[in-house]
């Protein structure tokens, strides 16, 4: 053999490995697309998007508490950098991130937290406008009881408003709803952030966030029993926005995202339902965070919802399509091939934004799959011809009546449930009816109406309810 043979030999080896090198190098060559956070009373959920999957490892220490995570395959960057400064003061579970690169192709992640958390740490596949996701969902370790926080919390709007007559001051609730009304008439670019994730800015100052950590919440005192009294005559309304935080839902052709639309007119019904004597209003969400399509069926169950109202802004792939209308659950198939489409893109929410598919509520599922039952729907459907007819006063209808379908949210299997879509937000003409807060007004008013007259027609039964 000549002596050229055994170079060529080794140069093919050596060859051999800067492909591997070069390969291993690509694998993990990972880049962060986006980070976000979505802050909310029930949970804080943060996310960092990427082009490709992440590894991760993460445990939780104690006193003071921390959610600490490793994420393999990965070299510390700006993006996440910027996670730092997306969290804010008023965060409920985070106090402030750190971020740290311990080790070659190993960021850290140290969340310092305000109260102990139950974490779900998860990744979702790319879907829709994203790619991959890693998310971690932060709970509270003890979840408070939704009944008897709507009786306090209508104690408590009755004290601020009797306080607002007296001062001439509005109250926070409805400046916020205020400022939510006023971005979405300005809202013209689908990517301009509306109530959530804040740009990134300055980071908490150590001194404050070093304060909030292991600021936990006291338990509330127990009910008493003019608290359980009250709860027992309460009329209880779940009013459920469709869409949020992850989901923006359909967008229209100028930009306008359903989740914005529907969560104004939700927060302005309930304010009108509110009104109504004995009547308490539980929203599914009350700000711009993602809630899978089961938790918000749990909700309203936890609070033995009398009625459950879940509201959109409807897209279909002709732009023309346009008409508000109402929908009911149906168990043996949809009224129309559009009502069996609509139910189909609605149902597919959980889907964008993101659930965690290894947590199961056996009790949720069951009622999700074929527990509704015949009078549910026979009272849903009573509701939706209710509410059908006012809305057919305020301006064209899709369809002249009720239509059903297998839609998931409404799966309660004993609260009457209807799903609402306001509009096509689809079509430009409709798109700015939605953005017109006279229009908005109208659908409020309207809803109401057809609400107050259904219980007319239908007093809720007396029930016991448990605080």
């Amino acid at each position: 053999m000549s002596n050229a043979e055994p170079r060529r030999a080794a140069l093919r080896r050596m060859g051999a490995l800067v492909l591997a090198f070069g390969a291993s190098g690509l694998a993990h060559a990972v880049a962060i697309v986006a980070v976000r956070v979505w802050p909310a009373a029930a949970y804080t959920r943060v996310t960092i998007e990427s082009d490709a999957a992440l590894a991760t490892r993460h445990f939780v220490t104690e006193g003071p508490t921390r959610l600490v995570v490793d994420i393999e395959g990965l070299e510390l960057d700006g993006a996440l950098r910027e996670l730092v400064g997306r969290v804010q003061p008023d965060d409920p579970f985070i106090a402030s991130v750190r971020v740290g690169q311990p080790q070659p192709r190993t960021v850290r992640l140290v969340l310092d937290l305000k109260q102990p958390v139950s974490p779900q740490v998860f990744t979702l596949a790319p879907v829709a406008a994203y790619r991959h996701r890693l998310v971690f969902d932060l709970y509270p370790t003890q979840e408070r009881d939704p009944l008897l926080a709507l009786v306090r919390e209508k104690e408590a709007a009755e004290k601020r408003a009797a306080q607002s007559l007296q001062q001439g001051a509005p109250g926070s609730a409805q400046q916020m709803l205020d400022e939510l009304i006023a971005r979405i008439e300005q809202r013209a670019s689908p990517d301009i952030a509306l109530s959530s994730p804040a740009p990134a800015a300055t980071a908490i100052p150590p001194a404050q966030a070093a304060a909030a950590v292991q600021q936990t919440p006291a338990p509330p005192p127990p009910a008493t029993a003019a608290e359980r009294r009250r709860a027992e005559r309460l009329v209880i309304v779940a009013l459920d926005p469709g869409h949020g935080g992850e989901d923006p839902g359909a967008v229209g052709p100028t930009g306008l995202r359903e989740k914005d639309v529907v969560l104004a007119i939700a927060l302005q019904l309930r304010d009108r339902l509110n009104a109504m004597p004995g009547t308490r209003v539980m929203l599914t969400r009350d700000g711009d965070y993602f809630v899978p399509l089961r938790e918000r069926v749990r909700k309203a169950r936890q609070v033995q919802a009398d009625l459950f109202v879940s509201i959109h802004a409807d897209a279909f792939l002709n732009r023309e399509a346009r008409g508000a209308s109402v929908f009911a659950l149906s168990v043996d198939g949809a009224s129309s091939s559009a009502a069996r489409w609509m139910a189909e893109r609605e149902n597919a929410a959980d889907q964008v934004g993101g659930i965690n598919l290894a947590v199961k509520d056996a009790q949720v599922l069951r009622a999700m799959a074929d527990m509704s039952t015949t009078a549910q729907i026979k009272d849903s459907l009573k509701l939706g011809r209710e509410v059908l007819e006012r809305i057919g006063q305020v301006g064209r209808l899709h369809k002249p009546r009720v239509e059903q379908a297998g839609f998931a949210v409404l799966k309660a299997p004993d609260i009457p449930s209807i799903l609402v879509e306001t509009a096509f937000i689809s079509n430009p003409e409709e798109e700015d009816k939605l953005r017109d807060p006279a229009y908005r007004r109208q659908i409020v008013e309207a809803m109401a109406a057809g609400i107050g007259r259904y219980f007319s027609r239908n007093p809720p039964l007396a029930r016991q309810r448990t605080i």
